[in-house]
């Protein structure tokens, strides 16, 4: 069995560029779906999967992240003297996360591409396997996603990719995995990806959707690809890339997740989960619905 993954990394350096003008002043990983920032989704998961160590990667202009998980003593202080007993446990309760995650920031340096944040992470994680979470993805799960990918890589003690069942006609979107077997429960061995098949040429009916279990020998690509690319300044680095290369002669994963996926990255998207977490709300969903009936 493999090392115990008590580490992950959340790439939050992003623009946000498809959720414009809304993410020109708040980080689209601020964009709340209920009553939490998206962002705040993710690390919940995390910390109910049995994660100690999240380092969220940022870039300039997202110092509200780390504004919205730090502790406000003084904020919960005055809603106490005020008598507004439950907002000052749900502050307190959201600072809590810091602790609960250790949470840690790190500004992202190197090319662009999704990659570069996870070789960024794992300078200080060391020679550890490590869960990545991408933040503007929310999942609805009995089990939540995170630990459906631990329980994979225990049985594996290999790298794991979040898949989901996907319509043919969808695979222009997603990487697509070449599937080598079928072990059951969900759990696929595959062979690689590739990016963005058209339907015809798709080589399964899953999608890759963002939740990794990076080993080692992954982070290794990752700097195999940054070497050539401070050697010719060309392309991006991608995490994709790196996954495939690794599994050119070593054993990659897939896990099918179980759970109700909402992507927050573009407007209907976006919409999409806000409206789920809405109607899934017993406060307000009732009314909602209702509204919706009558428009």
């Amino acid at each position: 069995m493999g090392a115990a993954i008590r580490r992950a990394v959340i790439p939050a350096a992003g623009l946000g560029s498809r959720l414009l003008p809304l993410t020109k002043a708040t980080p689209k990983e601020m964009l709340p779906v209920g009553d939490k920032p998206v962002i705040e989704h993710t690390v919940r998961e995390l910390i109910d999967s049995g994660i100690t160590d999240i380092t969220i990667v940022v870039s300039g202009g997202k110092s509200l992240i780390q504004e919205h998980f730090r502790p406000n003593p003084a904020l919960v202080a005055q809603l106490r003297a005020d008598g507004k007993t439950a907002y000052a446990d749900a502050v307190e309760e959201v600072g809590e996360l810091s602790r609960e995650g250790h949470i840690t920031y790190l500004d992202q340096h190197g090319p662009y591409g999704n990659g570069t944040p996870v070789l960024n992470a794992a300078r200080n994680i060391g020679d550890e396997p490590m869960l990545v979470l991408w933040p503007d993805d929310v999942f609805v799960a009995e089990v939540p996603r995170a630990q459906q990918l631990i329980e994979a890589y225990e049985t594996t003690s290999c790298p794991v990719l979040a898949l989901m069942p996907m319509a043919p006609a969808d695979s222009r979107r997603y990487g697509v995995p070449v599937v080598r077997e079928d072990l059951g429960e969900g759990l696929l061995r595959i062979s690689g990806l590739v990016e963005k098949p058209k339907p015809e040429d798709a080589p399964s009916s899953y999608a890759a959707i963002g939740g990794y279990v990076i080993t080692p020998g992954i982070v290794d690509e990752l700097r195999e690809q940054t070497k050539r690319w401070y050697e010719h300044r060309t392309g991006e680095i991608y995490l994709t890339d790196a996954i495939n290369a690794y599994a050119n002669t070593r054993a990659v994963y897939g896990q099918v997740i179980q759970g109700r996926w909402y992507d927050t990255g573009n407007p209907l998207a976006y919409l999409t989960a806000q409206f789920a977490a809405a109607l899934a709300d017993p406060a307000y969903g009732p009314s909602l619905r209702r509204l919706a009936q009558e428009l």
